[in-house]
């Protein structure tokens, strides 16, 4: 007896990777003051209005439950970070307020919506934003990932965007589920290139709704279906020509050979440290993709072979949140990973040469499973010096709680202290009324918006107002904030590798378009230096050039432009 493919969809789509694990023992708290407090100040910030996402109590297709990134932006240009916002949809069309929103900071600690002013006003299902100065003009740009149809926003330095996707050759007949995102000069030739992750190939008509036929359903309850049984997707990466347009060069340069998987966040980095950025793409209930930069204009995936593609046991998990940084201070950039719950989230050690070492479990991060976890950051929260881990949860099946209580819909926000030696120890109280809130959030950024010299972070709630957690760090310890501008490399310095010495320490951290989850944050650098008031930094920009400065004073921001040096600094107040 033949069957319609919405009755064999009904048959396979099945869920999400999840391994099942327990957490493992916690060790005796370290008893080491936490100096960081995280407050959210949305509300008073002027960051009202709800980020609408699907159904509220109720999540019938899976393209109501992903979620969407947010990003930190100077899109004015004016030294303080802006906020913009992504929103989704309903199924029964959006409502009113369902738009993507851009918020310009007023420099007191508070936002103006200039959505409309701006010419950002859209309704759809978008889920990333990648921010990057594609056409070296001086003001960043934005490139919105949805289903349907992506979108190219040129900044036109007036504090309006123009949406240039036809132009600029990014329009695309075909309906794809754009997921991850990120800007990179893959080519090393002066020009930000695009790569974009797909998620899953989504037809709402032949898609069963949850319980429809038996199936569809997580731990007896019927829940919307996917990914898993759903159709996997290829990736594209698009060549910027120099001349404000881009040409699908993903079969050329290698990345439609990698098998096809359910693409999440998409982070672009130089992982063996040979100059060349490379890219990595988390992949939900599949394994996540290691592109491998041949310098030639192609790639080679290598996740498998190099150690970060699956578990330690081998086992396929939900990636979703990428945090990308030096956790062990010995300037190798490491690969920290969400998944769902029931499971861990995964912690990758870089050798130096691109190859991956598990270290979930020696490290103590193995001691937490119960909550789905999404945008992520490598950032030293209280400036001690060491890189601290931070996660935001939130599940995806709204049905669920009322049929098992232990599995709830909001959940709190999670932060894993860096002790040194690769070990780290969960925060269960001590970080603030903004981390032990309970909300469904999705992605997060990082940035100092109010210039007081730490990481803040925005981050997306569910049909919920944003969360802004204000940092407060106490203490004493000292910080430098390093902007990058490029000349002959791309000017938004998108791939420069600093390498930070400070007390006998060594971190590196490079400039991201896109990481945590579908998510941009601040391209200013933000080392904490513990009781350091001086530190040496190397700079390595993407075309090549290495350039040194020794004894950089703390406590400020230092604008180095590609060739000419430090060429600013600013004192924090």
């Amino acid at each position: 007896m033949l069957i319609s493919r919405r009755e064999l969809l009904a048959l396979l789509a099945q869920g999400i990777a999840s391994r099942g694990v327990k957490p493992k023992p916690r060790g005796k708290p370290s008893g080491l003051p936490w100096l960081s407090r995280l407050v959210d100040v949305a509300y008073e910030a002027g960051l009202r209005a709800p980020v609408i996402y699907g159904g509220v109590d109720k999540k019938d297709y899976i393209i109501e439950t992903a979620g969407a990134g947010v990003a930190f932006l100077d899109y004015d240009n004016d030294g303080w970070l802006d906020v913009f916002l992504l929103s989704g949809s309903r199924l029964e069309g959006p409502p009113e307020g369902a738009t993507n929103r851009l918020y310009r900071n007023n420099r007191d600690g508070t936002f103006t919506d200039v959505t409309a002013e701006a010419g950002l006003v859209r309704t759809g299902w978008a889920y990333s934003v990648t921010v990057g100065d594609y056409n070296n003009d001086g003001f960043e740009d934005l490139f919105v990932t949805y289903w349907g149809r992506n979108v190219l926003y040129r900044n036109n330095g007036d504090g309006t965007f123009t949406d240039v996707t036809e132009q600029a050759g990014l329009a695309s007949a075909e309906r794809r589920w754009g997921a991850g995102a990120a800007f990179v000069d893959y080519d090393r030739d002066g020009h930000l290139d695009l790569f974009v992750s797909n998620y899953v190939d989504f037809r709402l008509e032949e898609t069963p709704r949850p319980g429809e036929k038996g199936t569809c359903n997580w731990k007896g309850v019927p829940v919307h279906c996917g990914p898993m049984g759903l159709p996997k997707c290829t990736h594209l990466l698009y060549r910027n020509n120099g001349d404000g347009t881009f040409r699908e060069v993903s079969q050329q340069a290698g990345i439609t050979r990698a098998e096809k998987t359910y693409g999440m966040t998409v982070a672009a980095a130089d992982f063996d440290n040979d100059g060349w950025p490379d890219i990595y793409v988390a992949c939900d209930s599949t394994n996540s993709l290691l592109f491998m930069n041949n310098h030639d204009g192609t790639f080679r995936e290598e996740g498998l072979e190099r150690g970060a593609a699956l578990s330690e046991d081998g086992m396929e998990q939900a990636g979703m949140g990428l945090g990308i940084g030096d956790i062990d201070l010995d300037g190798n950039l490491d690969i920290f990973k969400t998944h769902f719950a029931d499971d861990t989230s995964i912690l990758y050690r870089n050798d130096g040469k691109g190859f991956f070492e598990d270290l979930t479990i020696a490290s103590g991060l193995a001691v937490e499973t119960r909550f789905v976890g999404w945008g992520c950051g490598v950032v030293d929260l209280d400036n001690d010096g060491l890189p601290d881990l931070f996660v935001v949860t939130g599940n995806v099946y709204p049905e669920l709680e009322a049929k098992i209580p232990s599995y709830k819909y909001k959940t709190p926000r999670l932060i894993y202290r860096n002790l040194g030696n690769r070990r780290f120890e969960q925060l269960l109280e001590e970080g603030g009324p903004g981390v032990a809130a309970e909300h469904a959030s999705r992605g997060c950024a990082f940035g100092d918006f109010d210039n007081d010299g730490d990481i803040d972070i925005l981050v997306m709630n569910m049909n919920e107002p944003p969360s802004l957690l204000r940092n407060d760090v106490s203490g004493g310890h000292h910080w430098l904030k390093v902007k990058l501008i490029g000349v002959e490399s791309n000017r938004s310095a998108i791939g420069a590798r600093v390498t930070c010495r400070y007390g006998g320490r060594v971190q590196a951290q490079e400039v991201l378009s896109q990481s945590s989850f579908y998510s941009a944050s601040d391209k200013r650098l933000h080392f904490g230096l513990g009781g350091e008031t001086t530190a040496s930094l190397e700079v390595r920009w993407p075309r090549g050039r290495l350039e040194r400065f020794d004894r950089v004073a703390a406590d400020r921001l230092v604008v180095i432009e590609e060739g000419k040096g430090i060429i600013a600094e600013q004192r924090f107040s």
